[in-house]
């Protein structure tokens, strides 16, 4: 089994398809929200991502299959006067886990983050997803609080129609 992590180019189609398939499996998937991509974001993905060079991804091959996926945004700490960079979505397609894909894809993230002088790796888990909240504690993420005291913090949205 040979394993391969390699960043996305936008603008190779091949690539995108591939990243759209797996990023369609992974919001059909309870832990990704249970419904399809729509067929708008399929379309337009693209393009979208192509404007944004805050933006990468990285798919991790097995053999040359597309198995998984890491989508990553690069966002700022003023207290640290340094990049963040966010995994926002992360998922490996069912029928590759349990082959340490999601630490080989972490550890590509993390080689990222240091090349761009990041001062620290984020991500967002549901609570009820304790495979992945394993998987992200063995490579070392925990919960982020200031001060135990005042707990720690959650990730809250309004979303805007």
């Amino acid at each position: 089994m040979a394993v391969e992590i390699r960043k996305v180019d936008y603008h190779n189609a091949q690539q995108m398809a591939e990243l759209i398939t797996l990023l369609d499996q992974y919001a059909q998937d309870p832990m990704g929200g249970g419904e399809a991509l729509s067929p708008d974001t399929k379309q337009n993905l693209a393009a979208a991502l192509q404007q944004r060079n805050f933006m990468t991804s990285l798919i991790a091959y097995v053999d040359d299959q597309p198995a998984g996926l890491a989508n990553c945004i690069e966002s700022f700490s003023t207290f640290a006067c340094k990049p963040i960079l966010n995994i926002h979505d992360m998922a490996v397609n069912s029928e590759f886990r349990g082959l340490g894909l999601s630490q080989k894809l972490l550890a590509a993230v993390e080689t990222l983050a240091r090349e761009k002088g990041c001062s620290k790796v984020t991500l967002e888990v549901l609570t009820g997803n304790k495979v992945a909240m394993s998987a992200y504690e063995k490579f070392g993420f925990t919960g982020y609080e200031l001060d135990p005291a005042m707990g720690k913090a959650e990730f809250w949205e309004k979303k805007l129609k």
